[in-house]
């Protein structure tokens, strides 16, 4: 990862009670059938405690790359400098204002997944990049080109460019099948000493309070995982890949044995979408809000604990209107795998190929049901994009019209309509109020906002006094701006 990397500044993730930091096929590996269903068992004597790993680090270490990455940002000096007479007194050389290029450097590890050269990494390391290299085990270095990137789950697949030979790669494993306790290799360059490997256990499966990614369903595990790490391989005792080592709970910025990958079965999606061409990731939709089961609701149901994922509402025309989803309805379980929380079931319906149906188990009234769901994209109806340029609040801000599709990437209510923020100029106005990519825009000046065309004529209005209501999260909020 950018060493480290903290979630609201860009290098830095998210305080909870602690600092969670985000971290920094080739030929068939043959492995044998009693390989690929490894039987779990204790060690039996203290020769079987002496085995070493070794065979494990040659299968998979040779697929795991450095990715280092560059951009280059502006940096504004002293104002006064922007007056030529000034700059030309103090012998001030280069552009106005004392500006000047600077290039900031990241360094993350990757995945080969593919022996045409296909890298999985994590998003947050190349993130922004002007230029992207890898370099292998063997120590060779390539420019790599930007295949997709995938921010809702922090994954991104570079391609190494123009080179025709076959490289080594590691192959996914079911990262389902993993359970507690079974034992685990991390693969990457922490710190930037160089490829190290480190070994632990699962110390958990399926973490959705995290709050890293969209998609919070995460491996743990105590195999040291420290910054530079990101983007780097949790492989299994066969070399498979079964995670992408992903953030840290860190008081110090240092391992401290709990460490968290995105499961192999969702960096599988991404890879898949990579590799058709799509430039996006494509999921399936509900078309339904859900919301977490407290022990209010749990125990309103008539439920021995709190789990599932309770429908809130349910989009007209949406797979989950046609399958006969209603509100109130509790989803538990999907193909026969529980579901827990309602980021659980997005993370497994979100690993679900597009086609086809599922089916989910379902309590209504007390009683269970099985519906079954088609797997369909949302629907990408047209919506227009532009930037607002006139001197107001948003000027920065680029808008957008809400679509199925867009309210669904953004994590809104797939009901919602309107005006939403899609992105935000650095050092704007609307920046610097501190607007964010998903708020949707309900009125100003007690003008309603339906369409991009509404918010660019009010932003356009010479006013003193701005009032402004938006939904952010979930809640709606009002703001009174003077000036």
């Amino acid at each position: 990862m950018p060493m480290p990397w903290r979630l609201n500044v860009s290098l830095t993730l998210r305080r909870l009670a602690t600092t969670v930091l985000i971290l920094g096929a080739a030929a068939p590996l043959g492995l044998s059938a009693q390989e690929q269903s490894p039987t779990r068992r204790v060690p039996s004597s203290a020769n079987e405690l002496r085995l070493s790993y070794a065979p494990v680090v040659h299968r998979a270490a040779p697929a795991v790359v450095n990715v280092y990455a560059a951009k280059t940002v502006t940096v504004r000096g002293n104002p006064l400098f922007d007056d030529p007479i000034f700059r030309r007194f103090f012998g001030v050389p280069g552009a106005p204002g004392g500006s000047g290029d600077q290039i900031q450097r990241s360094l993350g590890s990757g995945v080969l997944v593919d022996p045409t050269g296909l890298v999985v990494t994590n998003n947050h390391v190349i993130e922004g990049a002007d230029q992207v290299r890898v370099s292998l085990a063997d120590k060779r270095e390539f420019e790599a080109e930007m295949v997709l990137k995938d921010s809702r789950s922090d994954l991104a697949v570079l391609r190494i460019k123009g080179e025709k030979e076959r490289f080594p790669a590691v192959e996914f494993a079911d990262s389902d099948a993993l359970e507690v306790g079974d034992v685990v290799l991390a693969i990457g360059n922490p710190f930037a000493v160089g490829q190290t490997v480190t070994h632990g256990i699962v110390s958990a499966v399926a973490r959705t309070q995290v709050g890293i990614t969209d998609y919070q369903f995460f491996i743990q595990t105590d195999a040291a995982i420290n910054p530079g790490n990101s983007g780097g391989a949790l492989v299994d005792l066969n070399g498979r890949l079964v995670g992408i080592n992903t953030a840290i709970f860190s008081r110090s910025g240092g391992s401290q044995g709990i460490g968290f990958a995105i499961p192999a079965n969702m960096a599988k999606v991404v890879v898949a979408s990579a590799k058709s061409g799509g430039s996006t990731v494509m999921r399936p939709w509900l078309g339904a809000r859900l919301q977490a089961v407290t022990p209010e609701i749990a125990d309103g149901l008539g439920l021995k604990r709190p789990s599932g994922a309770l429908i809130a509402s349910v989009t007209p025309t949406s797979p989950a209107a046609r399958a006969g989803l209603k509100t109130s309805d509790l989803i538990i379980a999907i193909d026969g795998q529980p579901v827990e929380d309602a980021n659980a079931f997005d993370y497994r319906f979100a690993t679900k190929p597009i086609g086809g149906s599922t089916r989910l188990g379902v309590v209504r009234g007390g009683r269970e049901l099985a519906l079954s769901v088609a797997l369909e994209a949302a629907p990408d109806t047209p919506h227009e994009e532009l930037v607002i340029e006139a001197a107001s609040p948003f000027q920065g801000a680029k808008v957008s019209n809400l679509s199925p599709a867009l309210a669904d990437s953004l994590r809104l209510d797939p009901s919602a309509e309107g005006v939403v923020i899609v992105d935000i100029v650095n050092g704007s106005p609307a920046h610097s109020l501190g607007f964010q990519r998903g708020d949707l825009v309900l009125s100003v000046n007690n003008a309603k906002i339906a369409k991009t065309r509404d918010l660019e004529r009010v932003a356009g209005q010479q006013t003193r006094r701005w009032s402004i209501t938006i939904v952010r999260a979930g809640q709606q909020l009002s703001v009174e701006l003077r000036g």
